[in-house]
């Protein structure tokens, strides 16, 4: 039996546009075992399709179907941490493990790059699916086909304080929600904001994330279809957050912070217990995970 345990992950880090993303640490745990037909099953009592439909199968037969192995079923149980559609990767989760399942009871035929390619084309895009499977902080780029990313290891110091909501809100929704065209300035904005924030985890130049993943393409018209989270960014940047973005698609809001600010979160926690606005948020507090993906 194969097992893969998968990070949450956070994708476009404010300025990033599907190209950046970082791991943190909230799991999903997958487990393979080659059968006679589809057998599919949580051992956490979420509802997940148990058929040829499932995310999970259909990554991995995608990597039976590029070596040309037939595949006559899998046994998959699935334990499901990572919230679903709320913007912290749990797609990208299920991708990357039948990927890597697949790949391993196949006898480890493809590369990581192989892999990752794979990831993004069930995907569409490298952000989340590439620091599932590398950990850290990744920048991604897809270039004829090939998907190129380069990690850079998250500083211990640092930690995550995941505001989730009781709701979910739909990739497609929010997509669908961003303008067809965006300006000259608007682009070289985000460019050098994104391009700012990669130097900045680089350096450990932290101080500079607050304007680095400031962003104008796509967090301005997300933010509508999140109840409360001009409040929860508003409420993070009060409690001294060095940055606050919108993880993914939402309707998570990310911020960073120091670990040793416990200040930070107990605050936090209090603020969305009080009677108001926030009181369908939830915040939980998150660690880098550097690892990324681990195959067992």
């Amino acid at each position: 039996m194969i097992t893969v345990t998968v990070p949450a992950t956070s994708a476009n880090v404010g300025a990033g546009f599907d190209s950046l993303g970082l791991a943190v640490s909230m799991y999903n745990t997958f487990t393979f075992e080659e059968a006679d037909r589809i057998q599919i099953s949580s051992v956490d009592g979420t509802h997940i399709p148990t058929g040829s439909n499932n995310l999970v199968y259909r990554s991995a037969r995608v990597v039976y179907d590029q070596l040309g192995i037939p595949l006559k079923g899998l046994r998959i149980t699935q334990k499901n941490t990572i919230p679903m559609a709320r913007g912290l990767g749990s797609s990208s989760a299920c991708i990357v493990a039948g990927i890597l399942g697949a790949n391993a009871l196949l006898g480890n035929k493809l590369t990581r790059r192989q892999m990752l390619t794979l990831a993004t084309s069930i995907e569409g895009h490298p952000d989340n699916v590439a620091p599932a499977m590398l950990g850290g902080f990744v920048t991604s780029v897809i270039d004829e086909g090939q998907v190129y990313s380069v990690k850079k290891e998250i500083d211990t110091e640092l930690a995550f304080a995941a505001f989730v909501p009781d709701f979910r809100l739909l990739t497609a929704k929010a997509r669908a929600a961003l303008p067809a065209m965006v300006s000259h300035k608007d682009a070289v904005y985000n460019l050098s904001r994104a391009a700012l924030a990669t130097a900045a985890f680089c350096d450990g130049n932290y101080a500079l994330l607050g304007v680095a993943t400031k962003d104008v393409l796509h967090q301005q018209y997300r933010l509508p279809l999140i109840t409360g989270g001009d409040e929860v960014f508003e409420l993070a940047q009060d409690l001294g957050a060095l940055a606050v973005y919108i993880s993914g698609a939402g309707p998570t809001i990310m911020a960073v912070v120091h670990k040793d600010d416990q200040e930070f979160f107990d605050r936090a926690a209090a603020a969305l217990a009080a009677d108001g606005p926030l009181h369908h948020f939830t915040v939980h507090r998150l660690l880098a995970d550097n690892v990324g993906a681990v195959v067992s």
